[in-house]
This record gives structure tokens, sequence and C-alpha cells, in this order.
């Protein structure tokens, strides 16, 4: 479910400008999770204690340096649980409002524990994804008398959650990588918006320059789609690039 549109007329441009959520939706073509070909470095069973460090901020969302909306986010932690929360607002050139809203508890070894979400464009929806030993137990209420329920079970309980509209998740992901290991790293991957599931591989590429300034770089990819993250010296996410889409999204 992309907010609840059922074509791709012009009318509906901000389906490509927040082609973050449209591109990640490619990885549902991907092989299943427990199918896909191992090439890429797994994520470890267990992955090292104390894997997150906090953060806050505000992203501006950015289609070919015009600016459509904004994400205020934040990664805490209360005793052994992360959490990590993000509000987007954003409205596309003849398009429609968007709102999203995302909140992801997670424990200290970068395990999913429990999400949720509200989406409203022309319709609002919500949805919880509990996860339990590497299965993602997903609900959906779009309005109907009964919500829609699907299960995911995946072979890690280390689960990405990429949602739609909601980029300080490419966050979490950054820091879920192990930089002690290196190298192209794959994780499964949960759109609850979309009630999908999936695989995407992580790789960090180096120092990068942009725009006068140095930054770590990790190239995020499904079967049909690249995505650039960009990480300052201590590993915050500072900059999202879509070079398909023109899209942006930048760190205040």
């Amino acid at each position: 479910m992309r907010f609840a549109t059922t074509t791709r007329t012009p009318s509906l441009v901000w389906l490509v400008v927040l082609t973050l959520a449209a591109g990640i939706a490619e990885i549902a073509a991907a092989p299943s999770p427990r199918s896909a070909p191992q090439k890429e470095k797994s994520v470890p069973a267990v992955a090292a204690a104390g894997v997150f460090t906090p953060d806050k901020g505000k992203f501006r969302i950015l289609l070919d340096g015009q600016a459509l909306g904004e994400e205020e986010f934040e990664i805490s932690r209360t005793g052994d649980t992360w959490t990590a929360h993000g509000s987007t607002t954003a409205h596309a050139p003849g398009g429609t409002d968007i709102k999203a809203n995302g909140q992801l508890k997670l424990s200290a070894d970068g395990s999913p524990i429990r999400y949720q979400w509200s989406a409203e464009a022309q319709k609002k929806a919500t949805g919880i994804v509990d996860f339990d030993n590497g299965t993602a137990k997903c609900s959906a209420s779009m309005g109907a008398a009964s919500p829609l329920m699907k299960d995911f079970k995946f072979e890690t309980p280390h689960i990405a959650v990429l949602d739609n509209n909601l980029y300080h998740q490419y966050a979490v992901l950054a820091q879920m990588y192990d930089w002690k290991v290196g190298g192209k790293q794959t994780f499964p991957v949960v759109i609850p918006q979309d009630l999908t599931p999936g695989s995407i591989s992580v790789e960090s590429i180096g120092p990068q320059q942009v725009e006068n300034a140095t930054y770590t770089a990790m190239r995020v990819s499904s079967t049909d789609l690249e995505i650039l993250l960009y990480l300052d010296a201590n590993h915050r996410l500072v900059r999202i690039d879509v070079p398909f889409s023109k899209v942006t999204i930048q760190r205040e």
C-alpha cells in the first residue's frame, strides 16, 4: 500500500519524488529471504552489542534541488531498548499532502522488537509489526472491518525496517552495518506499509566528496535501485541520494 493510490499519473508526482519508498518496493521483486543466493556476507547471527548511538535531527526532502518537505527524527535509548522515531510531512507539486509517522523499538544488538506506523494522503492507514525470533507479524488497518494480516519468516532476527517516506530508518540501517567486517552485507527487509518482505545489499564504498565536504559513503542496492548514503566521521547519516530520480534527503 502506497498511501492508497491506485495509479502512477503525473498528478501523483510524489510517488516518484519520494522514491525511496517506490524504489525500495523493488525489493519485492528480489528472491525471498530464504531462497536468495548468498553471494554477499550475511548479517551476523548475533550482532555486536551496543550497535546504536543516539541521534536527533531533521532531514529536508529535495527533488532536483526543490524543497518538498521534511522529516524530524530521533534515535534514543531507554535501558537496554532503543527507539527510532520519525515524522514526515511533504507536499509534491500538483500532488497531495503526505504525512508518515513511524516508531521502531530495537534491542541493543539491532534486532527489531516492535514497529508502529501511520500514513496519510488521500486516506489514512495505520499498522503494527511485532518481531519474534526472525518472524515479522504484520497488521495493517486501512478502514476495513478487519485489518490485513501477514507473517514473514526470516533466517535471522536482524531485520531492517525500511518503510515508505521515513528516511531516518536508513540511519538505523547504517548503524546495523558491521563496520568491522566491512564489504557487501545482505539484510532481510520488511516494508510495513506495503506488507512486503525482501532483501537488500549494503556496502561501504569509502570516502566520497559531495559539495566540498568528504563523507563515508555507503551503497544500498535492491534488484533495480541504487541509493547512496553519506555519513560523517561519527557514522551519522547526513545525506541520501537517489541518482535515478534526482531525489536528495539532506540533514539540516
